[in-house]
């Protein structure tokens, strides 16, 4: 993580005038008020892409979003869907478009509207669909991934377009996806088919975190993703416990026996094949860290090297699931078979394919007691990393100092935007910024979402402080 101030200066000129950077600020603070009760408004909304629930309230979702960019100025407005790989439908993506002015770059602004299960309604110290201000944040399942995405974008757009009036020219695309947190399974393709639609110089990802409440950051590195499953068989059938048990271990302890090979005694990935490195230039406070992720006391931290590599740029795993019978019903039998999830997340510079198979190879290798190990691959998806020289990254650092009062940083994300690597290999020469509104207490797919509302109105000047900069100099 580095911190940086681009050099861009505080009054653009594009020849036809001068837009004040306070102009701006004030504007965002006259609608500030309106973009709350929009966001309100969407995180009323139930919008979940999974196939168990109400498909009826993610539409209501995107039509309500599609209302919401039409309010905020765009006239060409469509709700797009793919099918999936089954045929059924995929999740509804509204997508909006401005067109440039000659000699005038085009941006697509991405965020998505369907959010992730509430979960357990007991954890929730409020209703998960009805949002409450509360202490300075705005709680509810959505409230900051991604509604507060969408909602930046359109607030900054319309205050870029109020101030500057007829001198903005430059194109704006918005792609406000409708199937995010059920793994975006028609995104590559949507991107096939609607190419020269999205087509852009930069691209916009509001779906990211900021370091922390009060400081800004560009995230400039993303780790890759693989995950599957390994199933541990060893007999038939269950049979008795008192009378087989002894010579044959049953499955689950077997299966313990197996992902304990996957770590070291250090707690550091233990696979032959991964790739990790350890030159991150500023590290994490452990205290902070320990905080934000609800580490109990007396906890030892896992791996080796700084904190910051551990997170961004070497390889994690862990077990996100067990099939095994439930204490609740459990009998005295040998169980036969036990399966379980891993999810990997990889370093920059990891192959996915290869990580793939060197946890199969792992696993297959260190099958205990010469029981059957059965190997399924599941999702893939590569890491990312900005260039940071970019004009694009530069405008976006100094749009961020400048709108939070503090500079900005670069910071990796341990987590995983695996179709980000569709845009890149999709439109290989767009630059591509990851943003967000997020900050380490926002507990985004956990009970109690919230978002920073400070934050949230430094993210919409930020942005508007982007697209005048990028209306005027272009890149």
């Amino acid at each position: 993580m580095t911190s940086m101030n681009a050099e861009i200066p505080q009054t653009f000129s594009n020849g036809a005038g001068t837009i004040n950077v306070d102009a701006l600020k004030s504007a965002v603070d006259a609608t500030f008020d309106h973009t709350m009760e929009r966001l309100k408004t969407l995180v009323s909304i139930p919008g979940i892409a999974w196939p168990s629930f109400d498909p009826a309230e993610l539409e209501r979702s995107a039509g309500t979003v599609a209302e919401f960019v039409r309010e905020a100025g765009f006239a060409d407005v469509q709700i797009l869907r793919c099918d999936k790989t089954d045929g059924t439908p995929g999740g509804p993506a509204v997508v909006a478009r401005r067109l440039a002015a000659p000699g005038k770059p085009t941006i697509l602004l991405y965020a998505h509207h369907d959010v992730q299960p509430p979960g357990d309604s007991t954890l929730w110290n409020t209703e998960p669909f009805v949002a409450e201000e509360r202490d300075g944040r705005l709680y509810g399942r959505g409230a900051a991934d991604d509604k507060a995405g969408i909602m930046a974008h359109l607030a900054s757009y319309a205050v870029a377009t109020q101030v500057l009036g007829d001198e903005f020219g430059l194109g704006v695309t918005l792609f406000f996806e409708g199937e995010e947190e059920a793994g975006s399974p028609t995104f590559r393709r949507f991107l096939e088919t609607h190419r020269e639609l999205l087509s852009a110089d930069v691209i916009v990802v509001a779906d990211s975190s900021n370091w922390k409440v009060g400081v800004p950051a560009l995230t400039t590195s993303l780790r890759g993703l693989v995950d599957g499953t390994f199933e541990v068989r060893v007999l038939d059938h269950a049979v008795h416990s008192g009378m087989f048990g002894g010579p044959v271990l049953d499955a689950p302890t077997l299966l313990s026996r197996l992902i304990a090979t996957l770590h070291n005694d250090d707690g550091s990935v233990a696979i032959e094949g991964l790739v990790g490195k350890d030159d991150v230039v500023e590290d994490i406070d452990e205290e902070q860290y320990r905080s934000d992720a609800s580490v109990l006391d007396g906890v030892r931290l896992a791996g080796s090297g700084s904190l910051a590599s551990r997170l961004w740029t070497k390889p994690a795993l862990s077990i996100i699931g067990i099939d095994a019978p439930a204490v609740d019903v459990a009998s005295n039998t040998l169980i036969p078979a036990a399966r379980a999830k891993f999810s990997l997340r990889l370093a920059p510079g990891q192959d996915p394919d290869a990580a793939m198979d060197a946890v199969e190879e792992h696993v297959k290798i260190h099958a205990p007691f010469g029981a059957r190990v059965t190997f399924t691959p599941g999702e893939r998806g590569n890491a990312f990393a900005t260039d940071t020289a970019s004009t694009a990254a530069r405008i976006a650092m100094w749009a961020l100092g400048e709108a939070w009062g503090v500079p900005a940083v670069e910071m990796g994300i341990g987590g995983s935007i695996p179709f980000i690597a569709d845009l890149t290999e999709t439109y290989p020469d767009v630059q591509i910024l990851v943003t967000g509104v997020e900050d380490p207490d926002s507990r985004a797919h956990s009970a109690n979402e919230s978002l920073h509302i400070g934050d949230f109105r430094n993210a919409v000047l930020a942005e508007a402080l982007m697209l005048a900069r990028l209306n005027a100099g272009g890149l």
